[in-house]
């Protein structure tokens, strides 16, 4: 007998043991979408000894296509292919030991938005707001600091969190709309959990989840959902190149080759022509692509197959959930060559009329033509990105403005830069931009003078391309005139209870703030409404004495721009702008409105814009 109660507990243990408990602790993407193109999702399930089980799932039009285990026990890649004939709703997946279902894990199919496929993104008809989303408004102090998040708001250091969020964001909708902005892009809103600068939001730790100190996946979609109703599409800040040290895959990697150079730190080189260099040691290139940004930031290893899927499903994933108008990628170049152009391809699949940009951070404008759609490179890639960052504008209108000028100074280097457009595929869907999140505001790097600030402000909204600016500039926020992030990213006026001077509503701010959020938002609200300066062709004429003046142009409508960096009021003979200017035109200054008599030189202001449409 007593044998007979051993044997029989000898066999209970062992069974016990058997059938252990497992646990699933991601399950990525959680849910997709009916109709899409993309109707294959890998999905990456993570657990303890996961590998193990068989998933299963009955679902009518859902089959499980595929299952691949990597190195790592812990991962599974479970592939479903969705009908559309399938039914949107929740349903299990079930994970069997042998016979038993040892776990499951609900995954939901959602029905489409009506027309999400032919979304349109934004092109010359729009003008981007950019915005640092920490900086910009707080309008949940409740969620400053989070439990479960490392860093804690500290609104004294230039560095810290300072508490802006999406709940401040969408209570300035209608500030954003009536200052003639048609885009929002604000930096990374996904989370960031590191010990220390994260409010910047590029160390991200979590690629499907709102940092809880921003808000919640869902008030993502619903700040999407209500500037869409006032007009304002939604650009994504998308980060494919890294992740944060604290995301939690660096815990357990899925395979050893997740991560360059196995997971540990070794400085990139930023050497990004040795991509398009015939001549760059193999060594150097993969040194640029390869290399991280720094300790807190793994560079991730787009050839890895898995990782390359789940990067391109992340983002397909948050442009259906979110509505989205559009991407900003951040460092472009500096992920896989291959791996980009097969992103972009899957995006612009399921999204024909989607737009994306690319930041390529050179001077060299055929450095950053190499990655636009449609360009033929010498070495065999075919890149896939609609529009890239115009850095060699942008480089060169800053020079222009604060040296002094000479044939190939002052505007004779912008006007030699954009002879430069022949390199780039489309010119015209180029985005432009004299300041942004990483470089110093305008106003400073002028010292201060509003009147080059207002020409540089001229110069974007009218030049080809689609124009994007930096939120505060508008109220003449200028920050150091040296690189400092914290300082350049700071609170937006008015965005912090207690604040004493507020841009959104006008309380406080001087005479020559004034003017100027009034001057840009003219300027943008007349741009908004002429479509010439949208789509218009361009012709520029060579500087002379300071003055640089181009035309925009269609078969309905002529607008003259004359850019004058003289301190003194200059006169300009017309006559050598027959071909625009005739002798019986008229013309009428956009920004005040006034008649302008074209039979005569005109007098440009010092340091002005003048905007003249041609009658």
């Amino acid at each position: 007998m007593k044998l007979l109660i051993a044997l029989c507990l000898g066999l209970l243990l062992a069974t016990s043991a058997h059938a252990r408990d497992f646990s699933i602790d991601h399950l990525e993407p959680a849910n997709w979408w009916v109709g899409m193109k993309h109707h294959r999702v890998e999905l990456m399930v993570h657990g303890e000894a996961i590998a193990a089980l068989t998933p299963r799932l009955s679902r009518p039009g859902v089959g499980l296509v595929d299952v691949q285990r990597v190195a790592n026990p812990n991962y599974l890649f479970v592939t479903l292919d969705i009908a559309d004939t399938a039914r949107p709703g929740t349903f299990d997946i079930e994970f069997l030991d042998g016979e038993r279902v040892a776990a499951r894990h609900p995954f939901r199919l959602d029905a489409r938005e009506p027309g999400s496929a032919k979304r349109r993104g934004f092109d010359g008809s729009d003008a981007i707001y950019l915005i640092t989303p920490d900086r910009f408004a707080n309008g949940n102090p409740r969620n400053d600091s989070v439990a479960s998040l490392i860093e804690s708001a500290d609104r004294s250091s230039p560095n810290g969190r300072h508490g802006g969020d999406i709940a401040g964001i969408t209570k300035h909708l209608d500030y954003i709309a009536g200052m003639g902005f048609t885009q929002l892009w604000p930096t990374p809103l996904l989370e960031n959990n590191q010990p220390q600068y994260s409010y910047h939001g590029y160390a991200i730790t979590d690629l499907y989840r709102i940092d809880a100190r921003m808000g919640s996946n869902e008030d993502y979609r619903a700040l999407s959902r209500q500037a869409r109703r006032k007009g304002v599409g939604l650009i994504m800040d998308v980060v494919l190149n890294h992740i944060g040290s604290g995301h939690w895959w660096m815990q357990d990697l899925p395979t050893p080759d997740w991560i360059n150079h196995g997971g540990q730190f070794a400085p990139t080189n930023h050497r990004r022509t040795t991509i398009q260099d015939p001549h760059a040691a193999p060594q150097d290139r993969a040194d640029f692509v390869e290399g991280w940004f720094s300790p807190g930031m793994p560079d991730l290893n787009q050839r890895s197959p898995h990782l390359a899927t789940y990067l391109i499903q992340n983002t397909l994933w948050w442009i259906e959930y979110a509505g989205l108008s559009g991407i900003r990628e951040d460092t472009f170049g500096y992920a896989d060559t291959a791996f980009l152009s097969a992103w972009a391809n899957a995006v612009l699949e399921e999204y024909p009329d989607f737009a994306m940009v690319g930041e390529e951070w050179s001077a060299n404008p055929a450095t950053v033509a190499h990655w636009q759609r449609g360009k033929v490179n010498p070495d065999g890639h075919l890149p896939a990105m609609p529009s890239m960052m115009d850095f060699p504008i942008h480089i060169a209108l800053r020079d222009a403005l604060r040296d002094p000028e000479g044939h190939e100074t002052g505007w004779g280097r912008l006007y030699e830069m954009l002879a430069n457009d022949y390199l780039y595929p489309d010119a015209s869907r180029l985005v432009v931009f004299a300041e942004n999140h990483d470089t110093t505001r305008v106003l400073a790097h002028v010292g201060g003078d509003v009147g080059l600030y207002k020409i540089a402000m001229a110069y974007i909204a009218t030049m080809r391309g689609t124009p994007q600016f930096f939120y505060g500039s508008e109220v003449l926020m200028a920050g150091p005139s040296e690189r400092d992030d914290g300082a350049i990213r700071a609170d937006m006026l008015g965005g912090w209870s207690g604040d004493k001077v507020n841009a959104f509503s006008g309380r406080g701010l001087s005479k020559a703030q004034r003017d100027v959020q009034d001057y840009v938002r003219r300027l943008l609200n007349w741009r908004k409404r002429t479509p010439v300066m949208q789509q218009g062709k361009l012709q520029h004429f060579a500087p002379k004495d300071g003055v640089y003046v181009y035309f925009r142009y269609d078969d309905d409508d002529t607008v003259m721009v004359a850019l004058n960096r003289n301190a003194d009021a200059k006169p300009l003979a017309l006559d050598r702008f027959g071909t625009f200017v005739k002798a019986n035109s008229k013309g009428r200054d956009v920004m005040t409105g006034s008649k302008v008599a074209l039979d005569r030189p005109l007098t440009l202001a010092g340091k002005s814009a003048t905007i003249i449409r041609i009658e």
